[in-house]
């Protein structure tokens, strides 16, 4: 089911937030920015995340037409996610967040791990 938004915001920022909002759906664009993922992808670099809570923001990205779920003919089972036309104009804003952090971890005391490099060297 799609999530209704009010029908006035008082500024850009806060309707971008409400799309966007959610603590993992930033994230799973930021994967999907560098390649398109398998359900089973995600399990492995996002642990932490409930299987009803990865469902749940994987669907609200689709429903936001920034998703796009695909399943392979004959395996129904195997969807393959990727970023649509209107997910890819989120790239620099992505990659500036993602940049942000990467800069900044360590005057907050913080590592940051590359999980889809690490994701990749396993395969």
């Amino acid at each position: 089911m799609r999530k209704k938004f009010p029908k006035t915001f008082h500024c850009a920022t806060e309707f971008t937030l409400a799309v966007l909002g959610g603590k993992w759906k930033t994230v799973i664009l930021c994967y999907l920015k560098e390649r398109s993922l398998r359900y089973s992808e995600f399990r492995a670099i996002l642990p932490s995340v409930s299987d009803k809570v990865l469902t749940e923001r994987l669907q609200d990205l689709v429903d936001a037409g920034l998703v796009a779920r695909k399943t392979k003919a004959g395996e129904k089972n195997i969807a393959l996610y990727s970023l649509t036309d209107r997910g890819r104009t989120l790239h620099p804003l992505l990659h500036e967040l993602y940049g942000w952090g990467e800069a900044q971890a360590a005057a907050f005391g913080v590592k940051v791990g590359a999980p889809l490099k690490e994701l990749d060297s396993e395969t």
